[in-house]
């Protein structure tokens, strides 16, 4: 198919791009619609993956029958499989009645598992039944049952990595894996950047009542040759944020540097960075890491400040950015206690990657109030990703 003949379907969904990469992608979920086949949408985090399992269900026979979402890294491990398959009235504690699973909401219909690699080894055995047989149990519950779906998953996770450390069976992954497909990664539609740019802040524009942003030819020479570790994303995030935030509405490279992850980075290079399948999500971490250390430094700096020039300010309200800081800090001693405490040089503790990724979950769990969605989405992983780091570095939330 040729970028005329897809034009339609983008339209539809609200695709935008003309990459090769992009419409080579739509050609194979459009032909494998119209079959029973088991689809694996494979891309890192925030290419767009949950498109294309919309697009497979609209052209197949089972467009007039349900279709259903299940984010399964946003679903807790004890309650993954009566999510999926049901359970029976008293399975377990706080189970009433007897509640019908996806599997049986979606039967003749289209089912996508997203983040299906965050899936614990015991519903991969029921979900591995499922696609040979169409049988399942529902929780608590002995008779078998059937179900006609048809199953599209999704992951951002490398898979076959995941087999080799013993976390996914390598029999569910060929199942799901019968007709693969690749979304690329935004860097890999240089092409399409300035397109996509353009929608959203138009979207923005159009939304408040506000002139719409526009990029000099050095701004976008920039946004084209950035590397884009968050993809579409962290390009909508950007465009928002400048949006926003911005008075000028013609932006130049200068301004838009200051919304790509730290002043003076340099993005690397497409060529010199090697292909990422996996976007790991403890890389995403430490990048995050580094990026608000900055503001971290700037505020030790002022608290430095203020104790040198004269103890009286930490009877003063801390200034709100500050609070973080302060409250990571041990106790802060009154003048009386500074006075006649002697002064003891500690050797400074090497910082650990695991403290690192500590402190950045604590702060992002402190910004969001303690929600773990709101800091997983913060963080670029799934809650179940997130609640597993929180049980590792022994953090109380």
């Amino acid at each position: 198919m040729d970028t005329v003949e897809l034009l339609p379907i983008k339209q539809r969904f609200g695709i935008i791009g003309n990459s090769p990469l992009l419409n080579r992608a739509l050609e194979i979920a459009l032909r494998v619609a119209p079959t029973d086949l088991t689809v694996l949408v494979t891309g890192e985090s925030g290419v767009g993956k949950e498109f294309f399992p919309q697009v497979i269900h609209a052209y197949s026979a089972r467009k007039h029958n349900k279709y259903v979402a299940v984010n399964c890294g946003a679903i807790p491990e004890g309650t993954i499989d009566s999510e999926l398959f049901g359970h029976e009235k008293g399975a377990f504690t706080g189970a009433i009645e007897s509640r019908k699973g996806y599997f049986e909401e979606a039967d003749g219909g289209t089912i996508f598992l997203d983040e299906v690699g965050e899936l614990p080894l015991s519903t991969q055995v029921r979900l591995l039944r499922v696609l040979q047989t169409g049988e399942y149990m529902r929780v608590g519950s002995a008779k078998v049952q059937k179900t006609n779906v048809r199953v599209v998953a999704a992951t951002n996770a490398n898979l076959l990595k995941s087999i080799a450390e013993g976390r996914f069976r390598e029999d569910l992954y060929y199942r799901l894996n019968t007709v693969p497909i690749t979304v690329p990664a935004l860097r890999e539609r240089k092409e399409d950047i300035h397109l996509l740019f353009r929608r959203f802040a138009t979207e923005v524009a159009t939304q408040y009542n506000m002139p719409a942003i526009s990029l000099d030819a050095s701004a976008r020479n920039m946004l084209e040759n950035y590397y884009w570790r968050g993809n579409i994303r962290q390009l909508k995030n950007v465009a928002e944020q400048i949006s926003a935030v911005e008075e000028s509405r013609d932006i130049s490279a200068d301004i838009l540097a200051k919304y790509l992850i730290s002043e003076g980075e340099t993005s690397p290079s497409i060529n010199s960075v090697p292909h990422i399948e996996d976007m790991n999500s403890e890389r995403e971490l430490l990048y995050k890491i580094l990026f608000d250390m900055r503001s971290d430094i700037n505020d030790l700096k002022q608290m430095v400040a203020a104790l040198h020039g004269g103890y009286t300010s930490y009877h003063s309200p801390m200034p709100k950015e500050s609070n973080d800081v302060r409250a990571l800090l041990p106790h802060t001693p009154t003048i009386e206690e500074y006075a006649e405490s002697e002064v003891v040089e500690e050797e400074p503790r090497e910082m650990t990657k695991s403290d690192m990724q500590r402190e950045q979950i604590i702060r992002a769990l402190r910004r969001n109030g303690g929600s773990r969605r709101a800091a997983a989405a913060e963080l670029f992983m799934s809650e179940r990703t997130l609640y597993r780091k929180i049980k590792e570095l022994n953090i109380e939330e």
